[in-house]
């Protein structure tokens, strides 16, 4: 297993942050469901991202990656037929899963979706109450979701508590369909910035949704995706762990942040500002976080921003007094469990925290210590970590490390080096 070992090192430099995973997961969708003849740019070729590229390949589209330059060129679409049996090849990405499960069923053809890792245990309950309702054939096993049928224009009524994924696989498939269409949210809408995503990408595709409340999207029937090409933005998520380590004293400037992003994950400077830390705009997509000699617990609603939960964990374990992340159940389904996952690790680095069944609570300090610590195969949990590591006392050895990273931020450690005066050490 590889193996990043870190001396402690204050952070400092400039990090452009790498393009939104989200935006990109859409983008791609959009433009292969257009018939191609356009090209998204600045695309981060992770391994969520090259699992819906993929998929989208295996359901027709015609596809030109440059990798160094960034860009994903769908050509028009070949009039090829497809397989009578098609597989998905979803990797670990939940995005990938519960986006293209409803346009699977446009194909009609007999669909398996694979996954690896935890990704078949993440919760389909919404879209498998949907199959039993309208006789559309579903297995599922420990690796795998085999679909058969037909998707037909009516009404959807989905919960919104589970994943608004769901809810953005629906908004993809629907308008191509010939009827009109109707998504009932039954329970309170959960991560309504991800929403917000999927709908602005449909519109830039000139696809029309009625957002009502976020309680009904009405759908009109027999629309048709235009192409368009698309510069992919910065990733609020990814940024979040740069932001948090200026906020524990390094001095860092994140680059490449649009201002007026509808990202859900940009709530993460209010919470910084919250906690006592200094966040300023030094340009137009540039923000420096500072530390204050103000900086105290707080209380986080976790609700709309899990998978900020990780590294506000790390944030917290540094603010003087107690602090509270709750209404963070979801995250027990994730690449990991991520409560279990992020109090383990934090606890073996001497953090004082707590986890509940929904909540994290943690008591601050100034420093922790330094031990080897588990990625948990997680992404999030490896890059937390590592900037919890900044204000160790003694080096932090995080196992898995760099492959738990290849998922979204293949090049984290090579930037997180860049930034150090000390080593930091990957080994095989």
């Amino acid at each position: 297993m590889d193996m990043a070992r870190i001396e402690p090192n204050m952070l400092k430099g400039t990090v452009t942050v790498p393009p939104s995973k989200s935006v990109a997961h859409r983008a791609m969708i959009a433009a292969a469901l257009s018939g191609g003849g356009c090209t998204i740019s600045n695309v981060a070729m992770s391994k969520d991202i090259q699992a819906t590229l993929d998929c989208m390949q295996a359901l027709g589209a015609t596809v030109q990656v440059d990798p160094k330059a960034g860009t994903v060129q769908f050509s028009p679409r070949s009039k090829q037929a497809l397989p009578e049996e098609i597989v998905l090849p979803c990797g670990e990405s939940g995005s990938t899963l519960r986006f293209l499960i409803p346009l699977a069923l446009l194909t009609g053809r007999s669909v398996t979706l694979t996954g690896r890792g935890r990704l078949m245990q993440r919760p389909q309950k919404p879209y498998l109450d949907m199959f039993a309702q309208r006789g559309i054939s579903c297995v599922q096993n420990e690796d795998s979701i085999k679909i058969k049928g037909e998707l037909k224009a009516g009404l959807y009524k989905i919960p919104g508590n589970v994943s608004s994924q769901f809810i953005t696989g629906l908004l993809f498939a629907l308008p191509l369909l010939e009827g009109d269409s109707e998504i009932q949210v039954t329970t309170m809408l959960e991560s309504k910035g991800y929403v917000d995503l999927t709908l602005s990408v449909l519109k830039d595709f000139g696809i029309e949704v009625q957002n009502d409340r976020y309680r009904r999207f009405i759908i009109p029937g027999g629309q048709t995706y235009q192409p368009k090409g698309m510069v992919v933005e910065g990733d609020y998520s990814q940024a979040a762990f740069f932001l948090v380590a200026g906020a524990l004293g390094c001095d860092i400037c994140v680059k490449g942040l649009r201002k007026d992003s509808l990202q859900g994950d940009k709530k993460i400077l209010e919470i910084l500002e919250e906690a006592g830390a200094e966040v300023e705009y030094l340009d137009e997509d540039t923000i420096q976080v500072r530390r204050t000699d103000k900086m105290h617990g707080i209380r986080i609603d976790a609700r709309e921003i899990p998978d900020l939960v990780p590294i506000l964990a790390v944030l917290c374990a540094f603010c003087k007094g107690e602090s509270l992340i709750h209404n963070a159940g979801r995250l027990r389904m994730k690449e990991s469990d991520r409560l279990t996952a992020t109090a383990s690790e934090l606890k073996h680095l001497g953090a004082q925290i707590e986890e509940g069944v929904d909540f994290l609570k943690i008591v601050g300090t100034d420093t922790l210590c330094g031990t080897t610590v588990s990625a948990w195969n997680d992404h999030r949990i490896a890059m937390a970590m590592a900037i919890a590591a900044c204000r160790c006392e003694g080096e932090v050895s995080i196992c898995g490390a760099q492959e738990a990273v290849t998922k979204s931020y293949p090049d984290f450690f090579e930037v997180y080096h860049s930034l150090q005066n000390g080593p930091t050490v990957l080994l095989g």
